[in-house]
């Protein structure tokens, strides 16, 4: 259950809500969204309370006690155990110190941009350095009205990671575009001729 729980940053997230008081998933994922960990963490209700049901199961939570409000369904209050305690400390302490591979999808397409023509490949990579902007700009609207709510730059760090990131990789892609444009690219022409095999073969 431990792997299950660091390699699901859905499962931590859950972890740290309890570690400041016990919750029921519904102000667990209040909680998340007000403090905007939807940013950084896929976050439904579905996978919340399958999430929260495998964590009781593996004795990380559980269920302390049940609560209604008016007419309201019973919810369930969850809370951390000792192992639950453990688990949170030692699964950030890995994730924050240890980087470890990842396979994303833009990195796989470009294991693979052979496939199509670089004259196909120009466009296609300024629809990307154009989307790339428009999300540097939300996120930097959304670090904006956190400080603008005086939030401590402590809970805005997933956000300036993310414009990190965001810029370098804008960033990396005008180059290569630039390297493709102008024919600067290390293997250009066999790619051209790879293309064209391709295309009389069809």
């Amino acid at each position: 259950m431990a792997k299950y729980a660091r390699s699901n940053p859905l499962s931590l997230a859950v972890l740290v809500c309890l570690l400041e008081r016990p919750m029921h998933p519904y102000e667990m994922a209040t909680v998340m969204r007000h403090r905007g960990k939807e940013q950084s963490i896929k976050l439904n209700y579905g996978s919340l309370y399958t999430v929260v049901k495998a964590l009781t199961k593996a004795g990380l939570i559980e269920a302390r006690e049940t609560e209604r409000e008016g007419r309201r369904p019973e919810r369930t209050v969850y809370g951390l155990t000792e192992a639950g305690h453990v688990e949170l400390i030692d699964g950030l302490s890995e994730i924050l110190s240890t980087p470890a591979k990842e396979y994303p999808r833009f990195e796989g397409a470009l294991s693979m941009v052979a496939a199509l023509p670089p004259e196909d490949v120009l466009p296609l990579l300024e629809d990307r350095c154009t989307r790339l902007e428009v999300q540097l700009i939300q996120q930097r609207t959304v670090v904006q009205m956190m400080l603008q709510q005086e939030i401590p730059e402590l809970f805005c760090l997933e956000s300036d990671y993310a414009i990190n990131q965001l810029q370098a990789e804008l960033s990396w892609v005008r180059q290569l575009r630039e390297k493709i444009a102008s024919g600067e690219l290390g293997g250009l022409e066999g790619w051209r001729q790879f293309a064209a095999d391709r295309g009389e073969s069809l």
